[in-house]
């Protein structure tokens, strides 16, 4: 059986067929794939990929032509119908035949094209304040320019570099500790058989995200109450002293990652748990029949078989490395922990909208914006380096 199955690369070996080379194939869930008259492996993908696909395939025709067998080459190119030119091929995909066979699709897309265009796109017109001095009495238009002395004030702000590092540390220890949850308890859920118990713990798991932050952050801050809460309740009858968690610069980011995780991790499951369900069974049974345990099988089939969807999610997760969000740390910071807990979104909700300086906290949006955009393409071209395909 190992001449045919190679669990270890998650690849599985095929025989030889019409006096092509074995070829071997790479699983991957994203593509089908068939086996042509060629006795090659041909799969059906969009963009550059099919293109090289279809070169690849025109260049094995050429080489059998070659050799002498014209005839054979002249039915293979005949029966594959190879497009000639790739002008052609991309208006016949992307021409008013496209739009003909999928105008359903096109308009179903259309609400979220014009949600986009109004609430997105939109608002940028309003950026240009990070280079004026806006005032309400006289308007966007009206508002005298001021070039960079935004940005000037914002570098040199003795609150710039701390609340910039507070934001880094927050999104670096999520990185670190929240995001890899969702994977773990996905692989749990998918080798739960006893089918009500893996429903019961999934909606378990799925209800704090559709709960707001300021029941959530209520529930959490009464839990850690050092007079009246559980946490300390149950460290007094083991003789230990109280520990006022929310006012503790050291435990204060503890809760914050632990309370992020109840709330998201649950649901951040779901985009794991359909990769998982495209993974081919038969790759499973091949690892078994190899003797591989479970944690084998998890190793070089599951963790392989959903790392597509693991990068994408991380470039999604560097997008938001910039910022931690409002309602959570507003909800959960004090004046005790403002050291730690003060970052980019309160920091412009305090100096933005209660203090009214919209042109310095549009470029403090502005700066963040264009960091996130830097990590996005940066982690997204690392990513395509590594062989995934990323988010274009």
């Amino acid at each position: 059986m190992r001449g045919l199955f190679f669990c270890e690369n998650t690849s599985i070996g095929y025989p030889h067929k019409k006096g092509i080379a074995s070829a071997t194939r790479r699983v991957d869930a994203s593509k089908t794939w068939i086996w042509n008259k060629m006795g090659a492996w041909y799969s059906f993908r969009s963009g550059s990929d099919q293109l090289t696909d279809i070169h690849r395939l025109r260049k094995g025709v050429d080489s059998m032509e070659q050799t002498g067998t014209t005839q054979t080459a002249k039915q293979h190119r005949t029966d594959m119908r190879l497009p000639t030119d790739r002008k052609k091929l991309h208006k016949n995909r992307f021409g008013w035949k496209e739009w003909q066979r999928n105008k359903t699709l096109y308009l179903l897309l259309l609400p979220v094209i014009v949600y986009f265009a109004v609430f997105k796109y939109g608002p940028l017109y309003g950026v240009i304040i990070a280079f004026k001095n806006y005032r309400l009495s006289e308007g966007i238009m009206g508002s005298s320019w001021v070039g960079l002395a935004q940005f000037d004030k914002l570098f040199h702000s003795p609150d710039f570099l701390h609340i910039l590092m507070n934001t880094l540390t927050l999104n670096v220890l999520s990185l670190l500790f929240a995001f890899p949850v969702p994977i773990f308890l996905a692989i749990l859920l998918n080798d739960v058989r006893v089918e009500w118990y893996k429903r019961l713990v999934q909606n378990l798991l799925y209800l704090p995200h559709f709960i707001s932050w300021v029941v959530l952050g209520t529930i959490v801050i009464g839990a850690l109450s050092p007079s009246t809460g559980v946490v300390n309740a149950v460290l007094k009858t083991f003789g230990l002293e109280p520990i006022y968690f929310m006012v503790s610069k050291i435990w204060w980011p503890i809760v914050f990652i632990l309370s992020s995780i109840w709330r998201e991790a649950g649901f951040a499951t779901i985009l794991y748990l359909a990769a998982m369900a495209a993974v081919d069974p038969l790759l499973y049974e091949a690892a078994k029949i190899d003797g591989a345990n479970k944690l084998r099988q998890m190793w070089h089939v599951t963790l392989p078989g959903i790392r597509g969807t693991i990068a994408i999610l991380l470039v999604l997760q560097m997008g938001k490395m910039m910022d931690v969000g409002f309602e959570q740390v507003f909800v959960l910071q004090n004046s005790a922990v403002t050291g730690v807990a003060e970052v980019i979104s309160t920091y412009v909700y305090k100096r933005g909208i209660v203090g009214m300086q919209y042109s310095y906290t549009t470029a403090l949006g502005l700066f963040q914006a264009v960091i996130a955009l830097v990590l996005v393409v940066s982690v997204n071209k690392l990513i395509r380096r590594m062989g995934e395909k990323g988010l274009w």
